[in-house]
C-alpha cells in the first residue's frame, strides 16, 4: 500500500508542478504515512467485516502516532506533520486536527488523494478491491469539499492520461 501510494503521489506531485524537492519529500512521506499503525493490534486491521466505533477511533490514532514516532527525526522536509495530516479534510471534518483547507500542508493533501485511490482500487481484509472507477469516482464527488480540487484534477489528468497504480506485489 505504501509503496503505491507514494509513488500515485509522486505522479500528481508533477503533474501540478511541484519541485524536485517537494516531490522528493511527498515519495518519502508517502512512503511511512500509515507508520502509525505499527500500535493497532493486527485483529483490527486485518478484521473482515465492519469494525466497531471502538475500533475506528483506535484506528484514527494512527497519525499522531506516526507524528510521535517522527518528530524527533530530523528530515530536510515536514515529513512528522505530512503524515500527522494525511487524514485531515478540506472542510475540517478529518483527524486528528480538524485543520481546514490551506491549515493543511499541500503535501498531505496530495497524500490524501493517493492514499483515497489506492485503498479503494485494492483488496482490504474488510472488502473485495472496488476497482479504479469507482475510486476516482469517489475523489470527483469530494472534490473541493473534503479533497483539494487541485490534486483531484492532477489525479484524474494522469488516469485520463493512462496512469495506472503499480502492481500489487502481495497479491
Amino acid at each position: 500500500h505504501q509503496g503505491r501510494v507514494a509513488d500515485l503521489a509522486v505522479v500528481i506531485s508533477k503533474e501540478m508542478g511541484l519541485s524536485k524537492d517537494q516531490t522528493e519529500s511527498i515519495r518519502m512521506a508517502g512512503l511511512i504515512h500509515d507508520l502509525g499503525k505499527i500500535n493497532i493490534p493486527a485483529e483490527i486491521l486485518s478484521k473482515p467485516g465492519k469494525i466497531s466505533e471502538l475500533e475506528y477511533k483506535i484506528i484514527q490514532t494512527h497519525p499522531q502516532v506516526g507524528y510521535d514516532l517522527l518528530k524527533e527525526i530530523e528530515f530536510p522536509w515536514p515529513i512528522a506533520e505530512m503524515v500527522l495530516q494525511h487524514h485531515e479534510k478540506m472542510d475540517g471534518s478529518g483527524y486528528p486536527q480538524g485543520l481546514k483547507g490551506d491549515d493543511i500542508l499541500l503535501e498531505a493533501r496530495i497524500l490524501a488523494v493517493a492514499d483515497i485511490v489506492e485503498a479503494m482500487s485494492s483488496h482490504r481484509p474488510y472488502r473485495p478491491a472496488m476497482g479504479i472507477e469507482k475510486a476516482l469516482a469517489q475523489i470527483r464527488e469530494e472534490r473541493g469539499t473534503l479533497l483539494d480540487p487541485n490534486v483531484v484534477d492532477a489525479c484524474l489528468k494522469i488516469f485520463k492520461g493512462g496512469y495506472q497504480l503499480l502492481e500489487d506485489l502481495n497479491n
